[in-house]
């Protein structure tokens, strides 16, 4: 509303739409970003169905980047170390505060860095497989893409718990953005609503209200900026 898109899709779309337009083969799609995981399975170039977790940091990129913080280490030195593990050690992956509590135990009892941080990685992609993969038929060609896909150490975890390499797509780190700019594109039509990017740094004001047109009492948001208003959103019918 506030820009004027002109096509509005969930991500879920965005990120197949990518998938499909670089990898036409491709039938799964892993992507697991800094908030949330989602796995998303592809027939004759088409969604056909998807599942997300939404509930625990134990499965994203928030969790790697906080153990790279207790570190002291960066996120780039988290990936480097973890493939040059020659004796992965377990670890408890299913919660974040058992994952964490188990690393520090590890290395309180001497293990090896390296051996602690393919762990990890191992427990990550075992609990991805495990629950938001969870009665998912997982066929490859296997396309993964967010920004956990960067880490060497994630790579491999897949690899030696599929027993196949997985597809690493040239844009995989911005995969949402671009499937979006290519539905944008697909969609165009002569007249575009687009304002540009201007009003997202323009003094915006939002209103709530009762809609009393029917007996639903839907609560609706309004969004105005100096212009008028922009949209609104909250009801349940089309008025």
């Amino acid at each position: 509303a506030l820009l004027g898109a002109d096509v509005v899709k969930n991500e879920i779309t965005a990120h197949a739409s990518a998938a499909i337009h670089l990898h036409p083969e491709v039938r799964t799609i892993f992507e697991i970003g800094g908030q949330d995981s989602k796995v998303t399975l592809v027939r004759d170039g088409a969604v056909t169905d998807f599942a997300m977790n939404l509930v625990c940091a134990a499965g994203t990129g928030s969790f790697l980047d906080s153990q790279a913080l207790r570190l002291g280490i960066t996120i780039e030195e988290l990936s480097a170390r973890a493939v040059r593990s020659t004796s992965p050690t377990d670890i408890a992956g299913r919660c974040t505060v058992f994952a964490e509590s188990d690393m520090i135990h590890k290395q309180q009892t001497g293990y090896r860095q390296e051996d602690i941080l393919m762990g990890l990685c191992l427990a990550m992609a075992r609990n991805f497989l495990n629950n938001v993969c969870a009665g998912k038929v997982l066929t490859p060609p296997i396309v993964f893409q967010g920004g956990v896909s960067a880490n060497l150490g994630i790579r491999r975890a897949f690899r030696e718990l599929l027993g196949f390499d997985l597809i690493i797509p040239r844009h995989h780190l911005v995969m949402g953005a671009y499937g979006a700019a290519l539905l944008a594109a697909r969609n165009r039509g002569r007249f575009s609503r687009f304002r540009g990017f201007a009003p997202a740094t323009s003094p915006t004001a939002t209103r709530s209200f009762v809609c009393r047109d029917c007996d639903n009492r839907c609560e609706i948001v309004e969004l105005a900026t100096a212009d008028g208003v922009l949209g609104r959103g909250g009801g349940r019918c089309r008025k």
